[in-house]
């Protein structure tokens, strides 16, 4: 989607076993049935929500398309190297039963349900954004939150029954994001600066956080990244722009990339209020050498980011999605973070397509260095430059698969 090639989105097999002889390679694509999904996120269909239920499965990943508003179910057991597709949830009934459209973030729920954000109504306003259920065998139920009870904007959301509290943040009107970024549109209050505190699991709101100018779009917030002042860009100063994180299964590291800036960030949060970085690595971005805009310093020096070529090959874009193995050890990151925003601030990703990248981590003293041996080109696919977003790790070993 969003490339000017006339051909659907698909969801990629990469084997990331080091000893495998196709490693680091694509072994196979599930080409979805339409054109102009725009898969974005996606999900399972049972995760840990679903301990001790001897009935939960996780056999199913759900890919919510952004555009177009379809939810594809695809059958991930069957066989883990050539997944299928189970089913399709048409976006004609998802508006009917609710008025929910362009889906987004996908999370399963101890119930067996299924709940998807959705970003707006079908006309792309965000004041028809919502929470979307599926049942067990993802047939549309209904809304999650109480009627009168929907975010201002919506986006990306996570839950803590143990504290039986719902956060969910936010983007933009659909009507506004789907064109590329417009400062006027943020003039127009069409962006989103607020996260939504939920009651779990009633769907009551109980507070709305207002982070300020400083907070526009939060996409994914734990850290605050300081703005860089730039020269020959749109603006003076330039976000990091925040687009994924995620935490260590032992809870010691928080990972997150800015996608503007270029770089890929390690913290140790054994001491949650004081989080201190352990590692840092360049991947991309707009202020790299080669690049006509340069950041300034304090006292008035320029400099530019020092990004290494992986297999000779220059890397692209910035640092977008990240998924980490179970072990902690392997960081995988993808480039692309929405095709018209990817040909807004990366226009090379449209003629060169994305990449996957390993970073390999050091998880006893902290520290990430970029994996010189792993390298996926979504630039060489037989349709065309592609764009890698979202990943899924089946688990397992370790070293098994990885769903893109």
């Amino acid at each position: 989607m969003g490339t000017g090639r006339e051909k659907p989105d698909f969801l990629a097999t990469v084997d990331v076993d080091p000893n495998s002889p196709t490693y680091s390679e694509v072994i196979h694509r599930l080409p979805v049935p339409y054109i102009g999904d725009e898969l974005h996120h996606s999900g399972w269909n049972a995760c840990s929500s679903c301990h001790g239920d001897p009935s939960a499965d996780r056999r199913f990943l759900i890919l919510p398309s952004l555009v177009s508003g379809r939810i594809y179910v695809v059958d991930t057991k069957t066989n883990p190297k050539a997944p299928s597709l189970h089913k399709v949830v048409e976006p004609d009934d998802i508006v009917k039963k609710t008025g929910l459209a362009y889906p987004h973030t996908s999370h399963c729920l101890a119930s067996g349900d299924v709940m998807v954000s959705c970003l707006g109504d079908k006309d792309g306003n965000a004041k028809g954004n919502g929470f979307l259920l599926l049942d067990s065998h993802f047939n549309v139920k209904g809304r999650w939150e109480k009627p009168g009870h929907s975010p201002s904007f919506g986006y990306d959301f996570w839950y803590q029954p143990r504290h039986k509290t719902m956060i969910s943040s936010s983007w933009g009107a659909p009507a506004a994001f789907t064109k590329g970024f417009n400062l006027q549109h943020v003039a127009d209050g069409l962006y989103g600066r607020h996260l939504f505190v939920y009651s779990w699991p009633d769907g009551e709101l109980k507070q709305t956080m207002d982070l300020g100018n400083t907070g526009l779009i939060p996409l994914e917030v734990a850290i605050s990244v300081q703005p860089l002042k730039v020269q020959n860009w749109i603006l003076p100063e330039m976000p990091g722009l925040i687009t994924d994180f995620l935490i260590s299964l032992d809870d010691r590291f928080l990972y997150f990339v800015n996608w503007l800036h270029g770089d890929v960030r390690q913290y140790n949060i054994e001491y949650p209020k004081n989080p201190v970085l352990a590692g840092q690595v360049w991947v991309g971005g707009l202020v790299q050498k080669g690049s006509p805009i340069v950041a300034v310093t304090e006292d008035g020096q320029t400099w530019q980011s020092n990004v290494p070529e992986i297999q000779g090959r220059s890397l692209r874009g910035g640092p977008q999605m990240i998924q980490l193995s179970l072990d902690g050890k392997r960081l995988y990151v993808t480039n692309s973070l929405f095709s018209t925003w990817d040909r807004q601030f990366y226009p090379e990703l449209m003629e060169k397509g994305s990449h996957m990248l390993q970073i390999d981590v050091d998880t006893e003293k902290g520290g990430l260095k970029i994996n010189p041996n792993f390298f996926v080109d979504f630039g060489a696919e037989p349709d065309g430059p592609s764009l890698a977003h979202e990943m899924r790790y089946p688990g397992g070993d370790c070293t098994s698969d990885i769903w893109i």
